[in-house]
């Protein structure tokens, strides 16, 4: 086989992943991105289902121009016992002005007779006719043939004679569901080679990720001879999922020579899965393969010193073929090949090897004490940056003080308020500001107050920002008196950072934490100025 055609369904079956709400002007992004992925088919949702799929495809018609994929409108067969040019799904399909529909439809009996209520013969004349209707009315359909695998373990000779009716009907492909997404690899291939045996059009293959199996299903599945792929960016559906086309399509290309999408095309998908996430509002996965931007992350000393000298020793692809990259992270495990790394990425003088054993030494000696750099690069680079022998900080902390109090409201009789003060000493050059700042906890008032004393010399600052503060307890059994890690994600709009701090006390190590966030953001802040 030498193409398959990809059919993305992330604005229906993608969006049903719990947290997911796409707008309509969320969508129509979506689906631009997926046509320059160069998907074939993008189903854009069921037309009459709820106003907001209806509107989509309305506004589509006039204000969404796809240069390579086809918009594809879902909906289901016609309802038992009714003719369907009385059938209002049927009509919702043809008022959305697309070219083509995909219809779903039982093809497992114990489906037809427990929940959809009817007669297996009718369920054969709701496919057949359905399908014919909408042909009838120039339309091109394909068949979703619901629950099949479930249907062909329990009663084969029913599912293919579905399978069978939707072909002599006109389908253009009858895709074969795995709704369940319980089915392995071997029942797959059985249930193709059964289905591709009866039907003369294009078979294909619509998996879900309840056993964590669907993209190797989808992959099984054209070895028995799909060609018709469904799936969604980022794996993202109901329950665990859907089959993951970020996955699926450079197993395609890269490991079965199947050129399903163009090389350019298949470069941008890290991108689009990036993209996707944020407009789903989603956290991107990190550990997605291929796309993840742990993907090609290494860690152990020996894996760095591999890749250094040969790529290929730890990693399956080139990153850059999916528009990803490979990435060092240094931590208690790492070897010396990781810091030098680690100073040429980020444009450092890789160190001497005594150096580099001081550096080595001091992060595995920080780490015992719970520091964490694989998830705090800025603070990875400031450690490196202040190994070199003229690094100048843009401020030092001369001290800081903390006071918490309760406050009682006057007008509340016994309600009280929690009030917590900074007051915090800082150098900047030769001069030392002394400021003092209220927050809603510690924290946030060590926070302000830092940021009240540099902001006279740095007013850029203002434009960071954080969005996430992570407090851990490394030894629960020492109480009170654990130690605790803080992990802080900073942003200045563009960019995200990660810096981190520990010690047996929380305001401490958030300081560290919220020091380095800010040292980092005024030391990139610089970097750029001076590269102007």
């Amino acid at each position: 086989m030498d193409r398959v055609v990809l059919y993305d369904t992330t604005l229906r079956d993608g969006a049903q992943r719990e947290g997911i709400s796409f707008s309509v002007e969320d969508k129509l992004k979506v689906a631009a991105k997926l046509d320059e992925l160069g998907v074939h088919f993008i189903e854009g949702g069921w037309p009459g289902a709820n106003p907001k799929d209806t509107e989509f495809f309305h506004r589509a018609r006039s204000g969404l121009s796809l240069s390579r994929a086809s918009l594809v409108a879902f909906g289901s067969t016609r309802k038992p016992c009714a003719a369907p040019d009385g059938d209002a799904n049927l009509f919702a399909l043809l008022s959305a002005g697309t070219k083509y529909a995909t219809l779903v439809g039982k093809s497992w009996d114990l489906q037809v007779t427990q929940v959809l209520e009817t007669g297996l013969d009718e369920n054969l004349c709701m496919v057949s006719e359905s399908i014919q209707y909408l042909k009838s009315q120039g339309m091109h359909v394909f068949f979703d043939a619901e629950h099949y695998f479930d249907g062909y373990k329990a009663n084969h000779d029913y599912a293919l004679a579905v399978v069978k009716a939707a072909c002599e009907a006109g389908a253009e492909a009858v895709v074969l569901c795995d709704t369940n997404g319980g089915s392995l690899p071997t029942a797959i291939v059985e249930g193709v080679k059964g289905a591709c045996a009866v039907c003369r059009t294009a078979v294909g293959i619509h998996a879900h990720n309840d056993a964590e199996l669907a993209v190797a299903n989808t992959l099984a599945a054209v070895r028995a001879g799909a060609s018709h792929l469904q799936g969604t960016i980022n794996g993202y559906g109901e329950r665990c999922g859907n089959a993951n086309l970020c996955s699926i399509i450079p197993a395609l290309k890269l490991k079965m020579g199947i050129d399903c999408i163009g090389d350019t095309e298949l470069a941008r998908l890290a991108d689009v899965s990036r993209y996707i996430s944020e407009v789903a509002n989603m956290p991107p996965d990190a550990h997605l393969p291929y796309v993840g931007l742990s993907a090609f992350t290494h860690k152990a000393g020996l894996h760095v010193s591999g890749v250094m000298k040969c790529g290929e020793s730890y990693q399956h692809i080139d990153p850059a073929l999916v528009g990803n990259r490979p990435r060092v992270v240094v931590s208690e495990l790492s070897g010396k090949q990781n810091i030098i790394y680690k100073a040429r990425e980020i444009g450092l003088l890789p160190p001497d090897t005594r150096q580099t054993q001081a550096i080595l030494k001091r992060i595995k000696d920080l780490e015992s004490h719970g520091f964490q750099y694989d998830g705090a690069e800025a603070s990875f680079e400031l450690l490196l940056r202040r190994a070199q022998p003229r690094y100048k900080s843009p401020f030092e902390l001369v001290d800081f003080m903390i006071v918490v109090e309760t406050r009682r409201r006057p007008s509340e009789g016994s309600q009280q308020d929690m009030l917590a003060e900074a007051t915090v000493k800082v150098r900047v050059d030769s001069k030392v500001m002394h400021t003092a700042a209220e927050g809603d906890g510690p924290v946030n008032a060590l926070d302000r107050a830092l940021r009240k004393a540099l902001v006279e010399f740095y007013p850029e600052l203002t434009s960071v920002k954080l969005l996430d503060y992570k407090v851990r307890i490394l030894d629960e059994t020492s109480g009170t008196g654990s130690r605790v890690r803080v992990l802080i994600e900073s942003t200045d709009g563009e960019e995200r950072w990660h810096t981190v701090g520990s010690s047996t006390n929380i305001i401490e190590a958030s300081w560290l934490a919220l020091a380095d966030s800010l040292e980092y953001w005024l030391l990139k802040r610089a970097g750029k100025t001076a590269g102007r």
